[in-house]
């Protein structure tokens, strides 16, 4: 936990930062005053004056802020054209949209610099979708889908591959339905899947061969004399298209013999084993041989012109579906149970850093894409609420007045502060059991 809370604290106040660095920049660019740039907040710890502003160091190192000149209507303004509320109102909205646009190119700055450095990813990821086989009793085989289907569009997306299927699926509303075509025998037929956060339970399974990775001491498998890097070829005469499809006929055989075909070093052997019941270490009791599978794994590295193309367009897909869950959190659909707040950020912060350098730079572009989103809600305080106002102003051609202006404020902050709550309330509940 310690290491997600650092993680966190990084990663959060890196992209907070970011955020201000925009803000600032187009300020500047249209002569904006900016009295403060400060990295991190509360007191002055050091700092050097250049010009009208004072770049400081402060004593929480956690992200920043940007004090522009005549920024807070409440304060007395001189009305000098330097200052932030002196400017035409385009002009302030577009230094309102920097800090959300500024997140938005870290975020595809961060993942093309994963995709430049490369890495190696399921050998099917990128190929088209097609069906070797489906899971007993699964949301694939309850929607009707085959082996040998192939997915001609999915919620939309024309021709998906595997991977473009598992972002669509780890960003549609539990429990949603979505729409899907498959072609059968030269026919296409629209289906309905319920969507599951693992692609293999929702749609069915790619074909891959069963490779054995590890054999546990002790078990059927070692006992029949399988070995790390036997390719598993048929059981029972059924020739196998999968670990999955193995690992339902393991169920099904209820302890029963089975028979395999096994390549070994460019020979084929015959084993015979028996299943037997026991808990593999994820506390669900089931039919078991002791083996795990070595999935097929491909490198993949682009140029950078072609990442950043690439990180762009991912991120574009995730912004809308971002925006799109968003709006169903608004509308009631998406309840807010399933926000992930601050405790579980940190824990999602922590695996990924154990995970590896890769993994926490993934997390960070998508914190930074969140952030950026969020700050366009059209909800005072954040970046949003200020372009909208800006937006009301110039339909009615004159400032609206400081007293609503409060209130409005005064509003979203109670609004923020009750979200904020229900998600920490939520997030504790998730740490005991049952919940």
């Amino acid at each position: 936990m310690f290491t997600g809370v650092i993680a966190v604290a990084i990663g959060l106040g890196v992209m907070v930062l970011v955020h201000e660095w925009g803000h600032f920049l187009v300020a500047r660019l249209f002569g904006v005053r900016v009295e403060v740039f400060s990295i991190g907040f509360g007191p002055r710890i050091w700092g050097v004056r250049r010009g009208p502003t004072d770049y400081r160091l402060s004593i929480l190192p956690l992200g920043g802020y940007v004090r522009m000149a005549g920024d807070n209507p409440a304060e007395e303004r001189k009305g000098d054209p330097d200052e932030f509320l002196s400017k035409p109102r385009w002009q302030r909205v577009l230094i309102a949209l920097a800090g959300p646009t500024t997140n938005f190119l870290m975020a595809v700055i961060l993942t093309a610099a994963l995709f430049v450095r490369g890495g190696q990813q399921p050998s099917y990821a990128d190929k088209p979708v097609v069906i070797a086989g489906v899971m007993k009793d699964s949301a694939a085989q309850k929607a009707g889908i085959q082996a040998g289907d192939r997915i001609v569009s999915f919620a939309g997306v024309k021709n998906p591959t595997w991977d473009r299927v598992a972002l669509e699926l780890a960003l549609s509303a539990p429990g949603r339905s979505e729409p899907v075509v498959v072609e059968r025998q030269g026919q296409q037929v629209p289906l309905s899947v319920a969507s599951e956060p693992q692609p293999f339970t929702a749609i069915g399974y790619p074909a891959e061969p069963a490779v054995i990775g590890v054999v546990s001491p002790g078990l059927p498998a070692e006992k029949a004399g399988l070995a790390p890097g036997d390719t598993i070829l048929t059981v029972d005469g059924e020739p196998l298209a999968s670990p999955y499809q193995l690992s339902d006929m393991i169920q099904r055989s209820q302890g029963r013999p089975m028979s395999l075909e096994v390549s070994r070093g460019g020979s084929i052997q015959k084993i015979v084993l028996m299943p037997t019941w026991g808990d593999p270490g994820d506390g669900t009791a089931r039919w078991e041989i002791g083996i795990t599978y070595r999935f097929t794994t491909s490198s993949k590295r682009y140029s950078p012109p072609i990442a950043m193309v690439k990180a762009a367009e991912f991120h574009v897909i995730l912004a809308t579906k971002l925006v799109y869950l968003v709006g169903q959190l608004f509308t009631g659909r998406v309840s807010l149970k399933q926000v992930q707040g601050p405790l579980g950020i940190v824990q999602a912060s922590s695996q990924a850093a154990k995970r590896g350098f890769g993994d926490l730079i993934s997390l960070m572009a998508l914190v930074s894409l969140n952030l950026g989103i969020l700050n366009l809600l059209p909800i005072p305080i954040l970046d949003g609420g200020h372009i909208l106002m800006l937006g009301i102003e110039g339909l009615l051609r004159h400032d609206i007045s400081l007293k609503i202006k409060e209130r409005v404020v005064t509003v979203g902050m109670v609004f923020l502060l009750l979200v904020f709550l229900i998600v920490m309330y939520n997030d504790v509940l998730r740490l005991f059991p049952g919940h």
